[in-house]
């Protein structure tokens, strides 16, 4: 059996980027809304809406609670309709994208919750509109937080990506599936874990960098 040459290294850690990096703008940015909403949407909140933060917060635990691989398979109509088809790194955009955006809303929200009910007071008795402390309080307060679930959500999409690859989405754990395991390449699986590991690695300190710069400067 023959090695995978150098340049597929590089093609499935690209793919691998791919996968994360378009996922993990279009999930963090929804993620993110989806957080607002069921925060200022709760009891005693900015906008109390009981039963619209019931109804989210029941599909938010509803999603959360499919394994990856399940979603991955029922997603594939939708998946094709999207994309065109159900094969290649973008196909596998969509199953990574609907997975993570109920993990990183609760991480957010969880930030926004732990932001001092005295300010959001402080700026209503001031004369602030709603939005205005959206914008101004509970998210700059919550921004630690924020970056430092991103940083999770980003990770959780990595290990995803690689399981991704057993269904032809392309990436790291494509290359691992089809020349470490079918082909019982140990050296190969071996070699996509040292990479895997050392970018989860670098995610992870860029991460805690920014998110205690951020809370240095609060």
């Amino acid at each position: 059996m023959s090695l995978p040459a150098l340049d597929k290294y590089f093609q499935a850690f690209f793919e691998t980027l791919l996968m994360v990096g378009a996922s993990a703008l279009l999930a963090i940015s929804l993620g993110l809304l989806l957080a607002v909403v069921l925060t200022v949407t709760a009891r005693h909140n900015l906008y109390p809406r009981p039963r619209l933060h019931r109804a989210l917060s029941v599909t938010v635990n509803v999603f959360r609670a499919v394994p990856f691989i399940i979603m991955l398979v029922a997603l594939l109509p939708v998946t094709r309709l999207l994309v065109g088809t159900t094969l290649g790194t973008w196909a596998a955009v969509v199953p990574l994208t609907v997975n993570l955006i109920p993990f990183y809303a609760r991480i957010a929200q969880v930030s926004l919750n732990e932001v001092d009910h005295g300010l959001v007071e402080a700026a209503r008795a001031m004369g602030c509109r709603r939005w205005h402390i959206v914008r101004h309080v509970l998210l700059p307060e919550a921004l630690p937080g924020i970056v430092g679930g991103m940083t999770v959500s980003v990770i959780a999409m990595i290990n995803a990506s690689a399981m991704a690859g057993a269904v032809g989405a392309g990436g790291l754990g494509d290359l691992a599936i089809r020349y470490g395991y079918e082909r019982y390449e140990t050296r190969v699986m071996f070699e996509v874990i040292v990479i895997l590991i050392a970018l989860v690695s670098v995610i992870q300190l860029a991460g805690e960098a920014v998110a205690r710069m951020l809370d240095h400067r609060r």
